[in-house]
């Protein structure tokens, strides 16, 4: 996709204030600190649409993000940070699944894991939660540049079992500082989008 426009449009905490759009929505999840900024920001290729926070388990609402005005991607709370109170973290995760469970626009998942790692419990039961929702799920393994390209398949595997996933799911290997995935990713919205 060539993007010629991306914008945030608002922050939003419960469902009234979710904006009045028709536009599809991709809903980014992931742990605090796998880099959902950063995605956002390589995704549409602005350098600070999204805020990185110093410090993981920052975002604590839905971020909107208008992308030419044809999609819309959502920065979901991350989940699993250890440093958040108990309470704070239920709250969090009140905020995603009722997002997940209303939203009629919602066209999939992107689901965000290190590369670098086997994926957490939190990682685990978030793809089973979206499986079990029917929602198209997009895996994206963030942080590739930290290993090389000769253990991106490994990895991919690794996380594809874990994970349990379909063949159908891709597991793309992404890194916002060198680059990679951006294209692939695109590719894979679109073709949900034109699955429709």
């Amino acid at each position: 996709m060539i993007i010629k426009k991306a914008e945030f449009v608002t922050t939003a905490v419960t469902p009234d204030q979710y904006p009045e759009s028709i536009l599809p929505e991709f809903a980014m999840a992931g742990r605090s600190n796998v880099g959902k900024s950063s995605f956002i920001n390589a995704m549409t290729n602005r350098r600070s649409l999204a805020k990185v926070g110093a410090t993981p388990g920052k975002t604590r609402v839905i971020n909107f993000f208008n992308v030419n005005d044809e999609v819309m991607l959502v920065d979901l709370p991350g989940y699993g940070y250890a440093k958040v109170a108990k309470q704070e973290k239920e709250r969090w995760g009140k905020i995603i699944e009722t997002y997940l469970n209303t939203r009629n626009v919602l066209k999939g998942i992107i689901m965000l894991v290190d590369i670098r790692h086997e994926p957490t419990g939190d990682d685990v039961t978030m793809a089973e939660y979206v499986k079990a929702t029917g929602k198209s799920l997009i895996v994206v393994a963030t942080k590739a540049d930290k290993i090389s390209r000769a253990h991106y398949k490994k990895q991919a595997d690794t996380i594809r079992k874990f994970l349990n996933l379909d063949e159908r799911i891709n597991v793309i290997p992404f890194s916002s500082e060198k680059k990679i995935g951006i294209d692939e990713t695109w590719t894979a919205i679109e073709s949900l989008l034109n699955r429709e």
